[in-house]
C-alpha cells in the first residue's frame, strides 16, 4: 500500500463515466489525467496502481481491473515519480506532418525515446520541441507520440502520434502486422540463397542480455523478413538486400541477415567486428526506406520514403 507519509505533488477522486463502464483501469486512466493536464503515461499507471498510489473504490486492485460507470478512482502522483521531459531544439528532417502524426527521417546515431541515464538528446525531446508539445502521452512511459522504435544507428522512416487517436489507430496497425516496412541492409558477404523468407523466434540471448538470438520454439517471439539481394560487389565482400518486415521484434533484421544467412550488416558493432570486416563503413548500414500504413483520420493508405543516405551511396553498384 502507499506510504502514508509521502508526499504528493498531484491528488484527485475521479469519477467513472457511464460510457466508461467495462474499461480496463490503466487503460482509462491516461486520458482522463491528460484532460486534467497530467500527462503520465500507461506504463506510469500501472505502476502507481501495484504501489497503491492509485486505489478503486479505496480499494487496492490490479491494472487490468475493469471499471464501472459510478466508480470513484482516487488517483496520487508521489512527488518523486514526476519524469521531466524537457523539449530541446534540434534538427529533424519532417517527410510529412498533419494535425495527427508526423513522419521523421530519423537521423543514425539518435536514440528515439529516453531511458535509464539517457534523458536528452533524444528525438522524443526533439518532437516535444518540434510539436509544441503536442504528442499522444497513451504511450508508455517517457515516450510522448512513439508508437513504434527504429534501433540508435538505424536511420530512415518514423511516424510519431500526435493525437490520441492517431496512437490507438497506428500501434493496433503496428500490432496486427497492418503497416509496410522496407529496409535497405548493406551486409558483409552475400546470401547463398538470393531471395528468401525468414520466419523464426527471436529473444533475448540467454548470455549476452545486450544482444537479441534466434530461439527454439516456445521460446522467444515470431519474427518474420523477406529479403532479396539487389546487387553485391564482385569481390563477394557485401551485397546490397532489401528487406521486407512483417513483424517490429528488437534487432529482427540484424539478427536474421547474421545469424540465419551468416552476412552480418557492415558497421554492426553489436553482432558484427567492424575492424575486422573487409568493407568499412562509419555506420551502421540499415536504412528504415519506406514506411506505408493507413491514415487514422482518413482512413487512406499513405506511403513514405526516406532519401537515400550518403553512406550508401557507394554501394549503389557493383564494385570490382
Amino acid at each position: 500500500m502507499a506510504d502514508s507519509m509521502r508526499e504528493y505533488q498531484f491528488t484527485e477522486t475521479l469519477v467513472v463515466d457511464e460510457n466508461q463502464g467495462g474499461k480496463r483501469l490503466d487503460q482509462l486512466l491516461p486520458a482522463r489525467m491528460a484532460g486534467l493536464g497530467q500527462k503520465i503515461s500507461r506504463s506510469q499507471i500501472q505502476d502507481l496502481i501495484k504501489s497503491g498510489d492509485i486505489l478503486l473504490n479505496q480499494k487496492q486492485v490490479k491494472p487490468r481491473t475493469e471499471v464501472t460507470g459510478g466508480d470513484e478512482i482516487l488517483v496520487r502522483i508521489p512527488c518523486d515519480d514526476v519524469i521531466e521531459l524537457l523539449p530541446e531544439e534540434m534538427p529533424l528532417e519532417i517527410l510529412f506532418e498533419d494535425e495527427h502524426l508526423v513522419v521523421i527521417n530519423k537521423a543514425p546515431g539518435v536514440v528515439v525515446h529516453p531511458g535509464s541515464g539517457n534523458d536528452r538528446g533524444t528525438l522524443v525531446n526533439g518532437l516535444l520541441h518540434h510539436c509544441d508539445g503536442k504528442l499522444s502521452y497513451l504511450a508508455d512511459e517517457g515516450r510522448p507520440g512513439i508508437v513504434h522504435r527504429l534501433d540508435k544507428e538505424t536511420s530512415g522512416c518514423l511516424v510519431a502520434a500526435k493525437t490520441d487517436l492517431a496512437y490507438t489507430s497506428l500501434v493496433s496497425q503496428f500490432s496486427g502486422r497492418k503497416t509496410q516496412k522496407a529496409y535497405i541492409a548493406i551486409a558483409a558477404g552475400c546470401p547463398v540463397e538470393l531471395a528468401g523468407r525468414i520466419e523464426n523466434q527471436i529473444g533475448r540471448h540467454p548470455v549476452q542480455r545486450q544482444k537479441m538470438t534466434v530461439l527454439d520454439s516456445p521460446h522467444g517471439k515470431l519474427a518474420i523478413t523477406e529479403y532479396q539481394v539487389s546487387h553485391s560487389a564482385k569481390n563477394g565482400n557485401w551485397s546490397w538486400i532489401d528487406c521486407r518486415i512483417h513483424t517490429g521484434r528488437t534487432h529482427q533484421i540484424r539478427v536474421h541477415l547474421k545469424d540465419t544467412l551468416h552476412c552480418p550488416i557492415l558497421g554492426d558493432t553489436i553482432y558484427a567486428q567492424p575492424k575486422r570486416q573487409k568493407t568499412k563503413v562509419t555506420r551502421l548500414m540499415l536504412h528504415a526506406r519506406e514506411l506505408a500504413f493507413t491514415h487514422p483520420d482518413t482512413k487512406k493508405e499513405v506511403r513514405f520514403e526516406a532519401p537515400l543516405p550518403s553512406e550508401f551511396e557507394p554501394f549503389l553498384k557493383p564494385a570490382d
